[in-house]
């Protein structure tokens, strides 16, 4: 399997709820070191599992929609816990979505998943992973 890896970072507010969370019930930051990987079988005609340029803009976009932004706040996570599993969840399916509209170029139908990552710092991280038609 291919794989090629694209990286961002955001940085968002937010709370949790539930005692779980101890400390983090508290509205506080977080700044994610977000790596997006798509995966083929096969390279493309180009040689390419997808355009790497294509790839950075896609993700830049799914980020700036979260940047500097109190989650707690958007009515898209109302109700939510906006965990790092969560946000990575979000993020991987924002990209698959924009895979299956073409943003990502005519080379993304024949990726086989998508996966996310979001780094909360240089010891833990989670990440979600989506399987394409590929």
């Amino acid at each position: 399997m291919y794989s090629l890896n694209v990286r961002d970072r955001t940085m968002i507010a937010h709370s949790f709820r539930g005692e779980a969370f101890g400390p983090a019930q508290q509205l506080h930051g977080a700044t994610y070191v977000v790596d997006a990987t798509f995966m083929r079988a096969d390279l493309d005609a180009d040689g390419l599992v997808v355009d790497i340029a294509r790839a950075g803009e896609v993700l830049r976009r799914v980020l700036a929609d979260l940047d500097y932004r109190n989650l707690d706040d958007e009515e898209a996570f109302a109700g939510q816990n906006t965990t790092t599993e969560f946000l990575a969840a979000f993020v991987c399916r924002r990209l698959v979505e924009a895979a299956h509209a073409g943003d990502l170029g005519a080379g993304a139908r024949g990726l086989h998943g998508i996966r996310v990552t979001l780094h909360e710092s240089d010891v833990a991280w989670a990440a979600f992973e989506q399987r394409l038609g590929g």
